[in-house]
């Protein structure tokens, strides 16, 4: 689709930022009418619109269960657009997007639904005298993926002999080890794993894929990026609100399976993996399994050494006296559901042997920042010690996700004066000031490459299943213990419980 916006002056230092052709496609969301299709992927569709992104020729078709025509989806897809688009949408651009739109009503397990879907993708390759590849996205509850995924098999839609079919699937990929099986038995049952785009979201960020970048673009790094000179590693991924209104999801989720199990561990994986023979789908993504595969599962007996979690209590966050978790409404009142949960891992490969990697999440924490910090081994001669000084300090390397995307590397520095006095000091590199644009949200990337055929940033069957391997037992031991459920102030660092998890000289940073 042509970019129909004003010409704007090109920015030079966005030079090599392409815009890969992509075959017409017609895009199909289960559940176009839900909270993540409205909030996330109708504005990410449009941004991809309006740089030009998307392929000349596209179509976008909703489904859901209530009655909607054409033009009643196109009102609803244009209100999401103009709320939660991260520019301000372009009407001639919106315009062009609304009109390629289509709806089909009617529920998921519904065989007339997936009729009516296949005439209408057939009509659209009719009218425009070419076939389009089909991408059908599961923006809905994960009790329907595989009842979607054996509807789509059932009616032919799973395959088609002049297109390409693919499909997205949101997380959870199940609960459990169990589930996770059956699900992936499931969708494998009607297609090929080449098919299948699983969506981690946090994937889909900037920084995220910087972190290969950073890695292996830069001799700089990649030669002290291993146990000789890495210290302790630490993956925050904390927020400053509670659950709000998400007491159903989150009280049979908890912080170990919405943000540990999926996004920590895959951030974990690319930090650690080692470099691909190239960077295609398959290569990256048997790197990131055989990071999982070194990580020794706990049994139920050790996970009190190298686990701890804690639900937030009454404080005061954001300025504001803010409940506790078993006062928000909807949670019942005996809730052991961790809202906070904090792992030591280590990875047993050559490479990592007896480096502690400290992962930490939680809701209602100081403020919200998502970030993987890796601190080297001190220098081993300290000439510079003097009273008045601050120290030499061990250098770190932070890679921030959010909420402002970039890098820094803490550096001793003389201050200065008459006397050697050394404190650390920050080389900082941000995006927006670097690229002077803003980042894409992460769905538009992730969006893009499904409709490419490109799994890279996807996770396979394989990843999933190992990563439930190591949270699954940490599940199994917090269900077993009848204890009370530590605690931690709302807008604090978390609980002092999780200090037990560190390495002597080691210690939390400030969140």
């Amino acid at each position: 689709m042509a970019d129909a916006s004003t010409p704007t002056e090109e920015n030079p230092l966005a030079e090599g930022l392409e815009r890969l052709p992509v075959h017409p496609t017609i895009l199909m969301i289960f559940g176009g009418t839900g909270d993540l299709a409205q909030r996330k992927l109708l504005p990410a569709i449009y941004n991809l619109a309006h740089e030009g992104a998307l392929p000349e020729r596209f179509h976008l078709i909703g489904n859901a269960r209530g009655e909607l025509s054409d033009d009643d989806y196109r009102e609803i897809a244009r209100e999401s657009i103009e709320a939660h688009s991260r520019r301000r949408p372009d009407p001639q651009v919106l315009e062009t997007l609304l009109e390629g739109m289509r709806f089909v009503s009617g529920s998921f397990d519904d065989p007339a639904v997936y009729e009516r879907l296949g005439d209408v993708a057939n009509e659209l390759d009719e009218a425009a005298g070419i076939t389009f590849n089909r991408v059908y996205y599961l923006s809905t509850a994960p009790s329907f993926f595989a009842v979607i995924v054996g509807r789509l098999g059932e009616h032919g839609l799973d395959s088609h002999d002049d297109a390409e079919v693919r499909v997205v699937i949101e997380k959870p990929i199940g609960t459990n080890l169990v589930e996770a099986k059956q699900l992936n038995s499931a969708v494998l049952d009607v297609l090929d794993e080449a098919q299948v785009f699983r969506i981690d979201h946090y994937l889909g960020k900037e920084t995220v894929q910087n972190v290969l970048a950073f890695r292996f673009a830069n001799g700089l790094f990649e030669p002290i990026w291993n146990r000789n000179y890495v210290d302790s590693v630490q993956i925050t991924a904390a927020e400053d609100i509670g659950i709000g209104s998400r007491a159903g999801y989150y009280d049979s989720s908890g912080a170990l399976r919405d943000l540990v199990q999926n996004h920590m561990l895959q951030l974990l994986c690319l930090l650690c993996m080692e470099p691909p023979v190239n960077f295609s789908a398959d290569e990256v993504r048997d790197e990131k399994v055989k990071v999982l595969h070194a990580i020794e599962p706990p049994t139920t007996g050790t996970v009190p050494q190298m686990a701890v979690r804690a639900q937030y209590a009454r404080g005061v966050a954001g300025g504001e006296d803010a409940g506790g978790y078993l006062e928000e409404d909807d949670v019942p009142e005996h809730s052991t559901t961790e809202t906070y949960a904090a792992l030591r891992l280590e990875v047993d490969n050559w490479r990592w042997a007896g480096v502690p990697i400290y992962l930490r999440t939680g809701k209602r924490l100081t403020r919200k920042v998502t970030e993987i910090a890796i601190t080297l081994k001190p220098v081993p001669h300290l000439a510079f010690a003097q009273d008045g000084a601050v120290g030499v300090q061990p250098n770190q390397i932070v890679l921030t996700v959010q909420p402002n995307e970039g890098a820094s590397i803490s550096l001793g520095a003389k201050i200065p004066g008459t006397r050697m006095r050394i404190r650390p000091v920050n080389m900082e590199f941000l995006y927006g000031t670097a690229f002077m644009s803003q980042s894409p949200e992460a769905y538009e990337r992730l969006i893009m490459d499904a409709m490419r055929g490109e799994a890279t940033l996807f996770t396979r069957d394989d990843e999933v299943e190992a990563q439930w391997r190591i949270v699954d037992p940490i599940l199994e031991a917090w269900a077993d213990d009848d204890g009370e459920v530590a605690q931690y102030e709302s807008g604090s660092n978390g609980p002092e419980a999780a200090d037990a998890l560190l390495y002597a000289g080691h210690r939390w940073r400030a969140i």
